[in-house]
């Protein structure tokens, strides 16, 4: 007797996947995607992982998250291009740094997919792709500084890195820039691609 399985995701999709997929390896391996500012880097990543959370919903933003995270971890050891602040995490506590460098990026694949999935209902899918690369952007610096400050807060490498400052202060100072810049340019790419999709017919819904 067969049944029907639904598939998680369709031909389409799985192409944008593979395209994803490639395209955070090129990013992670070549210096076009990261672009040093400090002992922080603005990552590019966060725009394939928005395009799958976009097109493929929170399971395949969630999967390119994880292709994200395992990218960036690697860059603790100096596989594509070096982290100094990785290998510095990676010396401290190796299990440690790859929760930190994989968990949240995951996450951030994931909260892409239903943020898309919930702005394109109040609005279009043009505002729902701009709420979605906001909201990669957004939540891939939080949960990263949060990841670090739990994971390696009582550390003496964190500990100089902190100074005096609480917290909060800490990472306001310390990537509010490269947020600020991620943020920016994945919301309008996010914006962009929702609606290059939708009039491909790649994925349903209106742009305005």
């Amino acid at each position: 007797m067969k049944t029907n399985v639904k598939k998680p995701f369709n031909v389409r999709q799985l192409v944008v996947l593979g395209l994803m997929t490639a395209l955070v390896m090129i990013f992670s391996f070549t210096p076009i995607g990261s672009i040093p500012v400090g002992p922080l880097v603005i990552t590019l990543n966060v725009i394939p992982v928005a395009v799958a959370g976009i097109t493929c919903g929170p399971l395949g933003g969630g999967i390119i998250g994880g292709v994200f995270g395992l990218f960036s971890f690697l860059q603790c050891i100096n596989i594509g291009v070096p982290s100094a602040m990785g290998a510095a995490l990676f010396d401290i506590n190796p299990f440690f740094a790859f929760v930190q460098r994989f968990l949240p990026r995951v996450l951030v694949g994931i909260i892409a997919g239903y943020s898309f999935r919930a702005a394109r209902k109040l609005s279009n899918n043009g505002v729902g792709g701009a709420v979605a690369g906001f909201m990669t952007a957004f939540s891939n610096t939080a949960l990263f500084m949060t990841a670090l400050v739990l994971l390696f807060g009582n550390t003496g490498y964190m500990e100089e890195k902190m100074g005096s400052k609480n917290v909060i202060w800490f990472i306001i100072t310390f990537v509010g820039f490269n947020a600020v810049v991620e943020m920016i340019v994945a919301t309008i790419v996010g914006s962009a691609v929702a609606i290059g999709l939708t009039k491909a017919g790649i994925i349903k819904g209106k742009t305005a």
